[in-house]
Formats: structure tokens, C-alpha cells, sequence
């Protein structure tokens, strides 16, 4: 995998006859059914006030966050507009020795966090966010989401010690440690809520 590569196939769009489509980008659609079809609407409408919460507790750091049918295993994704640069194309830009910076500010790509709505995570927050949405639990996870999100659609994280912060605080009530000092704030970081 070159960087070049990267370059060449945002520039070819069909192949052989066959249009190319990326998946890292908004917008893949696949064949769908009256029941999928029927499925993906009531799971919008299920979904549509955790959604609003997420967008709003990540502000800026993603465009909108919507319901998913391309995700399986994982409980979310990021994805970038249709002609934004994507995750890679982001990374050998920021590599460059000689970037502009003004480039790379409108460049870079708008994120959309598609949420899977059939994984336990997404639905147990879903039930988490409704009972308290202020809940400083329910905004770890949701950063945890985006932050592992970053990672794993090839991203780099811009602040790796709030993500360990939240990692450590996780571990913390996942273990039930509620005597002594925060973990986080050990840490000598101060977390954004």
C-alpha cells in the first residue's frame, strides 16, 4: 500500500465497467428489500434521540451521527464526506514536510459516526442516555465511541492522554473502585466533558 496509491484510485471512477465506490466515504447503499427498507426506518426512529444527544456531547468533532447499515461487528464508525480527503489521504497529508497548514484546515475530512443499532454497546447506552443524559458516564462512553472510532477508520487521535484518561476511568467503575483518587485526574490531564 503506497501513497501514491491513495492519489490514483480517488482519481478513477469505473472500472472495466464497474463503478468504484469507496467505503470509507458517506453515501454506500446497498441492495435493500421492502423489509430492510422497513427495518432501517423504525431503527432511525428508535435511534433518532440518542443520535441528537451523541452530536451534541461531540459538538464539532463530527458532522452529524446517524443510524448504520454497513456496520456489523463494531458498535460504530466513522466515515468521511463524499469529497473530503479520506482517513489515509488525512494521514499523508498531515506527513507531509512542506504542508500548508490553510490546506489542510479545509481539507480535512467532515466526519459522519454512523452508530451499528443492533450492537449491545449502542443499545445499552441508548437506555443509559434516556434514563440521564447528562450522566458523566454516559459522555466517557460517548467520547470512548468517537475516540476508538478515530482509531479504528484510520484516524489519529489529537489528544491520546484524554483517551487514556477515559480508558482508565472505564476500568475504574469497571472494577468498582470507587475509594481514593480518580484515576483521571492522577493522570495530571484535564478532561473535556
Amino acid at each position: 500500500d503506497e501513497p501514491i496509491d491513495e492519489y490514483c484510485v480517488q482519481q478513477l471512477k469505473e472500472y472495466e465497467g464497474y463503478k468504484l465506490v469507496c467505503v470509507t466515504k458517506e453515501g454506500l447503499e446497498f441492495d435493500e428489500d421492502e423489509e430492510d427498507k422497513a427495518r432501517k426506518e423504525e431503527e432511525k426512529a428508535e435511534f433518532e434521540s440518542l443520535c441528537k444527544t451523541m452530536k451534541e456531547m461531540l459538538g464539532d468533532r463530527v458532522e452529524k451521527v446517524i443510524v448504520s447499515d454497513r456496520v456489523v461487528d463494531s458498535p460504530c464508525v466513522l466515515v468521511t464526506g463524499q469529497y473530503g480527503w479520506s482517513a489515509n489521504m488525512e494521514r499523508i497529508m498531515k506527513a507531509q514536510a512542506l504542508r500548508d497548514n490553510t490546506m489542510s484546515t479545509y481539507m480535512v475530512s467532515k466526519k459522519t459516526m454512523e452508530i451499528n443499532p443492533r450492537h449491545p454497546i449502542v443499545r445499552d447506552l441508548k437506555s443509559k442516555a434516556v434514563t440521564d443524559k447528562s450522566d458523566k458516564t454516559v459522555k466517557d462512553l460517548v467520547h470512548l465511541l468517537f475516540e476508538t472510532a478515530l482509531i479504528t477508520s484510520g484516524f489519529s487521535l489529537d489528544e491520546p492522554t484524554n483517551y487514556a484518561s477515559r480508558i482508565y476511568r472505564m476500568i475504574q467503575l469497571g472494577l468498582e473502585i470507587n475509594d481514593g483518587p480518580d484515576v483521571a485526574s492522577t493522570s495530571g490531564v484535564s478532561m473535556p466533558v
